[in-house]
């Protein structure tokens, strides 16, 4: 139970930590001071970049006890403000699901070798962080928990498909090792209702731990305070089921 007189704190900062191929990448970090065990979190920007949501995101997951890293997935493209790297992420056709997979691994890593961990990590993220969380966690072992929002061509085919991305994310769905949550607005185009109906029904087929809640009135990054297609309602319960389900799961 909280009370007003107990200590809080947290330490928040920017850090280097291995990804894929032993590469060094840049990673926001923040974590509740004490000394735990806490569990981890490992965050995924979307592809309006590494930017300041995702900090606020990470402190706000600290804050509610979760030691969370968010790697910065665009490191290799350089320096510049989040719109200026995306921007070059877009016009290489994205970065590869290989390398994301081996710098969220990376991440997790890290929490694990954390003294005050307490042993369980989970994975979230939001757009394109929202597939690459349910890519990875099918993909890596030792996730304990996957929260995915609205994320976009999980369900693909064709011309969503290429080199860099050449399997579906919903083709790994049987390899899922850890309970799922999924938030989805009924207003999205990418997910489409249709795509989180197809996506559910392969999680069914494969007999997975899954809960997805979908919101009307909402559409495609709804939880974005600073963006147009912000949503209160919606995104305030929507952090509710987050933050319940990890701390259920992650206990």
């Amino acid at each position: 139970m909280y009370t007003t007189d107990q200590y809080e704190g947290m330490l928040a900062e920017t850090i280097t930590i291995q990804g894929h191929n032993g590469d060094t990448i840049n990673a926001y970090y923040a974590r509740p001071l004490g000394a735990g065990p806490f569990p981890g979190v490992v965050a995924i920007h979307h592809l309006p970049g590494w930017d300041e949501w995702y900090r606020e995101a990470t402190r706000r997951l600290a804050h509610h006890g979760f030691a969370t890293i968010s790697p910065d997935l665009y490191h290799r493209a350089g320096s510049g403000t989040p719109e200026d790297v995306a921007a070059k992420i877009r016009a290489d056709g994205g970065v590869a699901d290989d390398q994301v997979v081996g710098d969220l691994a990376g991440a997790m890593s890290y929490l694990r070798s954390m003294p005050y961990h307490n042993g369980k990590v989970g994975i979230w993220g939001t757009c394109s962080g929202g597939r690459h969380a349910f890519l990875t966690a099918c993909r890596s072992q030792g996730f304990d928990a996957v929260v995915e929002c609205w994320g976009g061509r999980v369900v693909a085919s064709g011309d969503d498909l290429n080199a860099k991305q050449p399997v579906a994310p919903i083709d790994y769905t049987a390899d899922l090792s850890c309970p799922i949550l999924g938030i989805f607005g009924n207003d999205d185009k990418s997910p489409s209702p249709e795509q989180v109906d197809q996506h559910e029904a392969e999680l069914k087929k494969h007999g997975k731990n899954y809960e997805f809640h979908r919101y009307d009135g909402a559409g495609h990054g709804f939880f974005y305070y600073d963006r147009p297609n912000y949503r209160q309602e919606q995104a305030v319960d929507g952090w509710k089921k987050l933050l319940g389900f990890f701390g259920t799961q992650l206990a």
